[in-house]
This record gives structure tokens, sequence and C-alpha cells, in this order.
């Protein structure tokens, strides 16, 4: 008797953390009138403790830039790698983060890199057919966004690609420090300067 009550007590005790620990799943699109794919992105950003690194192809959303900065800013550390002829450009989102010391890194191995996928402090994973852009966020293409929350198996899978990524692209340097190299002022890529505001 006494076994099955400690049993009983034991399975209820520990079937919180149980159910805390099953994965949770959200979903976002855009255009959307309920749940933005926007939303979904920024929110994970948003709620990150230790780590993001993003994986993009097109990258020039000023909201999802911020929030990187942003997490940054609160300690967290942020590592991007993107496709190198998709944000060639001198005025991309990937320059900006460059320019704020977040580090970058170009793939220029593949036709194109072609993934869009966040891993969150080891233990998020978001994906989907998103762009970090202007365009995926407002309706102008059709998106989705999947947000796998409590999920480190999963987590684990797509960090061992983001890092393969990683470790196979080339550094994305600031590419205006040089020219205000010990000035005392910050190196701020100007198009994005309203991001800080």
């Amino acid at each position: 008797m006494r076994n099955s009550l400690f049993l009983a007590l034991t399975i209820i005790l520990t079937a919180p953390a149980l159910a805390d620990a099953a994965p949770v799943i959200s979903v976002g699109f855009s255009p959307s009138e309920n749940q933005s794919a926007l939303l979904v992105v920024l929110s994970a950003i948003n709620g990150a403790k230790r780590s993001v690194d993003v994986a993009a192809y097109s990258f020039t959303s000023k909201p999802v830039a911020a929030a990187l900065i942003a997490a940054q800013n609160r300690g967290v550390s942020v590592r991007v790698v993107a496709d190198e002829k998709a944000n060639s450009s001198s005025y991309t989102a990937v320059t900006f983060l460059a320019n704020q010391h977040v580090p970058v890194r170009f793939d220029a191995r593949y036709a194109i890199m072609h993934n869009k996928f966040m891993v969150i402090d080891g233990d998020t994973v978001q994906t989907g057919s998103f762009n970090y852009t202007a365009s995926a966020a407002n309706g102008r293409n059709a998106e989705n966004v999947l947000l796998v929350k409590n999920a480190p198996t999963l987590a684990a899978t797509y960090q061992t690609e983001f890092n393969r990524l990683w470790n196979e692209s080339g550094q994305q340097t600031s590419r205006y420090s040089e020219k205000h190299k010990g000035s005392g002022w910050p190196v701020i890529d100007l198009p994005y300067l309203k991001l800080l505001q």
C-alpha cells in the first residue's frame, strides 16, 4: 500500500514537469488576419535568453534586424549566415547587423543558400517559407512560419546544420568601420538609423 501511494504521489508530482517538456508549436502566416508570421518571428527573438542563430536567404527586414540588435544588447549571442548573392547590396539588414558587430557570414557555396530558420537557446526552432524581408512581412508574398519550442532534439539537428553552413561561409565585416575607426562615432549604416530611434 505504501509503495502504491508513493508511486501515485510521484506520478502526480512529476506530471506537470513532464507536461512542460512537451513541444509547444506556434504558426503564423503572411498575410494574416490572426497570427502574423512576422509577430511569431519577433516573439521568438524577443524571448531568447542565450542565443539566436539565423540562417537566411534574403534579409532586408528592419524589424527583424532591430530585434536581433536588441537581443544582442541584452546579452544574447547572435550569429547570422546569409546567402551571399541575395545580400550583396550595401543596404541590407545583414550589412546593418555586421556594422553593429553581430557576427555575420556569407555563404556563396551554392546557387542559392535558401534556408530560412533560427535556432534559439538550444531548444527552439523557427522555420518556414518566411524570408526575413519586408515583402514577406507586409503581405506582398504568401508566407508561413513554424515555431517549435521545448524541442532540444529538433534544435540540435538544426544547430548542426547551422554550424555546417557557418563553417563553410566567409566572414562579413563592417563596411564602414575603417572610415570611422578611431573617430568615436558609432558605426551605423544610415538607411537603418531609424531602427535605433
